[in-house]
Order: structure tokens, then C-alpha cells, then sequence
């Protein structure tokens, strides 16, 4: 069985590699290959929005064993479709995967359908670093710093989202933040399940499913 899990950008696909390195492995050795990719060039969440449901459909048609799941960052809002929360991106992305599904077959098996899933970082990759707050103070040689962001994390916003709270404490302690360097140097080690318990709402959801994938 594969599952094909695809993200705005490489720094998003770095983080969640290194993060879900230990249920990446366990999965493989029980028969489930999980395979994380970029979306295609271009405006990254455009991209992701409407180039994705399109290949999906293209893959699970050839594949009967392979599913596809789609994270794209719940910033900014309203990019490719109206959505301002992750039930409106999921409908969305949803609707656009059985357009492209219809286009491509009048008739589609069903059963194709729960094939295709839609998760979400709220409101971009950089929450999982303000959820491993410890391993981020360790990175920064155990900097201190005033925690300004919302809890539960998920709950930052859209005006300030994760990423610029990074940025900001990295700015603050006279480093620049790179995504595809530092984010992967600060989740290695860390307990996807506790990063996990510390965003509920959408990357719980997500981990959720990668551990209840069964080969077929």
C-alpha cells in the first residue's frame, strides 16, 4: 500500500520527514509505504489547490492500493476557492477532486472516493515548532523567550500566523529563520504523538490516519 501525502514546499516536506521518521519506518516494515512530495512549482497553495486533486485522481485510478492525502497550509485564506477555516478547505479541496474525478470518468467507482483525504497545518508548518517549544529554545542554545503566541497553537491566527512568530524570535536572538535548515534541526527527536496532542484540531487528525493505515 502507498499513501501519498502532499505539501505546499520542501521545507514542509523536510519537517514532516524528519518528524514522522519513526512512524514512517513502522509503517513500512507492516506493508504501508508513506511518501511525501512537494506540489508542483508555482504559487505553492495554488498550486497545491488545484494541481493535486487533478494527480490524485490520476494516481488512485491506476492504483488501487494507494491513497492521497492533501496539506496544505490554512494560510493565506481564500487562495484558489472561498475558505477561511480547515471544514471550508476540505469541502473545497474535496469538490475540486471529484470535478477532476467526473472529467476523467463519467462513472467512477466509489470507492475511489475515501481514497482521497484533506488535512491541513493550521495555519502553516511552522506550528509544529511553536508545539515543540522546548526543542526550539534548544536550537537556539537555550535562548529565553516571552511565549507570545496563542495556546493551544492552533490557535494563532491568521493575521499572525505560526511562521511569523518564529521568524520573529529568530529575529530577536539575531538569527534569520530558514525553513528547509531549521525546522528540520529542530523536530529531529521530537515525539510526533506529543506534537501531535498539542495540535488537535488538524495535525492529530492527520497523524491519526497515517497510523491506521493497513496494507491491502
Amino acid at each position: 500500500m502507498r499513501a501519498i501525502v502532499y505539501v505546499e514546499g520542501n521545507s514542509d516536506k523536510q519537517a514532516l520527514e524528519v518528524l514522522l521518521k519513526p512512524l514512517i519506518e513502522q509503517k513500512l516494515q507492516e506493508g504501508v509505504a508513506i511518501e511525501i512530495f512537494e506540489t508542483p512549482a508555482g504559487d505553492r497553495k495554488t498550486s497545491l489547490l488545484t494541481k493535486v486533486p487533478v494527480k490524485a485522481v490520476n494516481i488512485l485510478l491506476n492504483d488501487p492500493t494507494a491513497v492521497v492525502a492533501a496539506v496544505p497550509d490554512l494560510y493565506p485564506k481564500n487562495k484558489a476557492f472561498p475558505h477561511e477555516t480547515y471544514p471550508e478547505l476540505v469541502r473545497g479541496l474535496t469538490t475540486k477532486f471529484e470535478q477532476a474525478l467526473q472529467e476523467k470518468t463519467h462513472q467512477p467507482d466509489k470507492r475511489i472516493f475515501p481514497r482521497f483525504k484533506v488535512f491541513c497545518f493550521k495555519h502553516d508548518m511552522e506550528v509544529l515548532i511553536l508545539a515543540a517549544e522546548e526543542a526550539l529554545r534548544a536550537q537556539l542554545e537555550n535562548a529565553t523567550f516571552k511565549v507570545t503566541w496563542r495556546k493551544p497553537v492552533e490557535d494563532q491566527n491568521q493575521d499572525h500566523p505560526p511562521k511569523y512568530v518564529v521568524e520573529d524570535i529568530y529575529h530577536r536572538h539575531g538569527q534569520k529563520y530558514k525553513g528547509t535548515v531549521d525546522a528540520p534541526l529542530i523536530l529531529r527527536g521530537v515525539s510526533y504523538r506529543q506534537i501531535a496532542e498539542r495540535c488537535p484540531q488538524c495535525f492529530k487528525p492527520f497523524v491519526d490516519f497515517l497510523e491506521n493505515l493497513q496494507d491491502i
